[in-house]
């Protein structure tokens, strides 16, 4: 058998090298997701996931996480989450619950609290400091208070044939309270099916969950289509309807992996990630969106590397 992964952004390089390990050594396909995103919710740098992610417009981070087991269909989801180290571990333990496995708010947190599970305060001194400065751009220029919605979302395959999906995120930055992305809803923001493949996205939710478009390449998928084909022939066809029929489309990035190990991208946007298999080495890669509705995959290069570790980490 192979295995492999595949998971959205930079931000998920070192937590892909751990899932790489999990799943090198014959580890479950669930083991390795929920390490792969617990490796981003606890970096402090990364401001749309986890610890240190960018708040509400209340100053609150509100975190929404999704758990999926492709061998059972056992989904687990957690939205408007507080003061959790790792949601998405949270959602992972409701998988295992055949009713309330989707909770919200105050009752996720509680869940959370009575389960052991790590609590703390989200909001760093440096989110903090960020909200701040937006509430004071938005103040004196009157800007668009929205801004950053990058959900870390991944797919593995073990040896053994098993596929799991996660995600975790910590919302539109500046939302309002309360507000849902597509992240914990399942066909949205996620969908695996050990049996064919899975996929997961990152973006803007609203518009995202318009066509439940994860589980449109899943679909696409059991018909036969390759993971690139199903993530092109999906996504790109969607966002014309969406600026035809809405009137525009926000951000949209989608990544698929099959039970076979093929994996596939599609993208309106610059939109880096990561993926690995037995065969490969984790590695970062970038993908644009290109003519005729498919995707231009290319190596990302030294000088972006090296931009995007001095831009996370430059005083606010």
């Amino acid at each position: 058998m192979t295995w492999a992964t595949i998971a959205t952004w930079r931000m998920a390089y070192e937590g892909m090298q751990k899932a790489s390990e999990i799943l090198a050594a014959d580890g479950s396909a669930g083991d390795a997701v929920e390490k792969l995103i617990n490796e981003v919710e606890a970096y402090p740098y990364y401001k749309s996931v986890g610890y240190g992610g960018l708040p509400n417009e209340e100053g609150v981070v509100e975190m929404d996480a999704a758990f999926m087991d492709g061998d059972t269909l056992a989904q687990g989801s957690v939205a408007g989450i507080q003061n959790v180290m790792h949601a998405v571990s949270v959602a992972r333990s409701l998988s295992s619950e055949h009713y309330n496995s989707f909770r919200v708010g105050a009752g996720a947190t509680k869940y959370a609290s009575l389960h052991g599970f790590e609590m703390t305060n989200m909001l760093t001194d440096r989110a903090k400091a960020r909200w701040q400065k937006r509430l004071r751009e938005t103040q004196e220029n009157n800007l668009n208070p929205y801004n950053g919605h990058d959900t870390v979302g991944a797919i593995t395959l073990s040896n053994k044939g098993s596929m799991a999906a996660a995600t975790s995120t910590s919302g539109l930055f500046m939302k309002k309270s309360g507000r849902v992305g597509d992240s914990p809803l399942s066909g949205s923001g996620f969908y695996v099916d050990s049996e064919i493949g899975g996929a997961a996205a990152t973006g803007l939710g609203e518009d995202i969950m318009k066509g439940c478009m994860s589980y449109e390449i899943v679909r696409r998928m059991a018909d036969g289509q390759s993971p690139q084909a199903a993530c092109d022939e999906a996504v790109y066809p969607f966002i014309e309807k969406l600026k035809k029929r809405y009137g525009k489309a926000g951000e949209f990035s989608l990544v698929a992996l099959n039970n076979q190990g093929e994996w596939g991208i599609a993208t309106n946007v610059e939109f880096t990630f990561c993926v690995a298999t037995d065969q490969q080495a984790p590695k970062i890669m970038i993908a644009y969106p290109d003519a005729n509705q498919t995707t231009r995959i290319e190596p990302i290069t030294k000088e972006w590397l090296d931009a995007y570790e001095k831009r996370i980490k430059e005083p606010i």
